[in-house]
C-alpha cells in the first residue's frame, strides 16, 4: 500500500515589483516536482493581498484570508521561498504568518533562501525563531542561492544545478521525514496548545 503524498503549501515570501521570487519559485517547483511524494500547492504573497495584522479587513481581504486558511491548514508541511531585505524576511511574508496560528502547528517548514553575500539566510535564521513560537518544526537543512541574480541563467535553471539539486533533496528528504512523523502525531493525539 502505498503513502497518501504529504500535501506541501509552498509560500512565495516577496511581493515587490520586479522581484526575482518567480525565478527561484519555478525553479524550487520544477525539482520539487520531480517527486512523488509530494502535492504541491503554490500561494504566492503576491496574489493574496492580506491586511496588516490588526487591521479591519475589507470585504475582499476578508475573501483571501477564508480562502488561505483551509489551504495552509491542509498543508502537511510548508516550505518558504524568501529573499532577504535588510537582514531580515519581507514583511508581507511576516504578516501572512501572523493572520495564522493554528495552521502551522505540529508542522514542518523548510526554507528556500535568496540575497547578495548571504543567500538569504539571515532571514532563515530569523524566520526559524519565529516558527519556533508558532508551535512548528523548522528542518535543519535548506537551499540558499548566494548572489542569486548570478547563478540562473537565461532559462530559469542555475548554471550549475549540481548543488542547489543537493540541497533541495536533502532539504525534502528531511521535510518529508517530519511531516510523515508529525502528520502521525497529529492524527494519534491532536495537538493543542
Amino acid at each position: 500500500m502505498s503513502e497518501t503524498p504529504f500535501r506541501v503549501a509552498v509560500l512565495v515570501g516577496s511581493s515587490r515589483q520586479g522581484r526575482f521570487a518567480p525565478t527561484v519559485t519555478d525553479w524550487f517547483l520544477r525539482t520539487a516536482g520531480r517527486r512523488d511524494d509530494l502535492e504541491l500547492d503554490l500561494i504566492d504573497l503576491a496574489e493574496h493581498p492580506l491586511p496588516h495584522l490588526g487591521h479591519e479587513p475589507t470585504a475582499e481581504q476578508t475573501e483571501v484570508i477564508s480562502g488561505l486558511s483551509p489551504r495552509l491548514a491542509a498543508a502537511d508541511a510548508f516550505v518558504v521561498i524568501t529573499p532577504e531585505y535588510n537582514h531580515s524576511f519581507p514583511a508581507v511574508l511576516k504578516n501572512a504568518i501572523d493572520w495564522h496560528k493554528p495552521e502551522w502547528q505540529a508542522k514542518p517548514v523548510g526554507f528556500v533562501s535568496y540575497g547578495g553575500l548571504g543567500g538569504g539566510l539571515r532571514a532563515v535564521e530569523q524566520l526559524r525563531l519565529v516558527f519556533a513560537e508558532l508551535h512548528a518544526v523548522t528542518v535543519r537543512d535548506s537551499v540558499s542561492f548566494h548572489s542569486a541574480w548570478a547563478v540562473f541563467g537565461d532559462d530559469g535553471e542555475p548554471v550549475d544545478a549540481t548543488i542547489p539539486n543537493g540541497a533541495a533533496k536533502g532539504m525534502l528528504d528531511q521535510l518529508t521525514w517530519w511531516a510523515r512523523a508529525l502528520r502521525t502525531a497529529r492524527t494519534e493525539h491532536p495537538y493543542g496548545v
